[in-house]
């Protein structure tokens, strides 16, 4: 079955600017290992109607390994959440049991921000 709007032209961008550059593929870019990430693991209720969600910031992970991280989080903490704009919400207060679970595959965790 075919999508009702199927885009056939692609995503083709014109420009009448000869100094114009198409952006950089995600896929060309370096990423550090897990080794070598200082990680940010905090608490968070701001705009969130007083609820509580643990945020793991300051990874540089290509957009599989970024979503995969985030799925086996939220698979370990028994837990909801989301992940977007470089950073990975889970829903509840599992602050430690993150950081204990970065720790022991081998993410540096950056200091303490609460």
């Amino acid at each position: 079955m075919m999508d009702k709007k199927k885009n056939l032209a692609g995503n083709i961008v014109y420009s009448t600017n000869a100094a114009w550059k198409p952006e950089e593929a995600e896929s060309t870019k370096e990423y550090l290992p897990a080794t070598q990430q200082p990680v940010k693991v905090k608490l968070d209720r701001k705009q969130r109607a007083g609820k509580i969600v643990t945020l793991i910031e300051g990874l540089a992970l290509n957009k599989n390994e970024f979503e995969d991280l985030a799925k086996r989080l939220k698979s370990y903490c028994g837990s909801g959440g989301s992940s977007k704009d470089d950073v990975i919400i889970i829903q509840g207060d599992h602050q430690q049991k993150i950081i204990n679970w970065l720790h022991k595959s081998g993410f540096i965790l950056a200091k303490k921000a609460n």
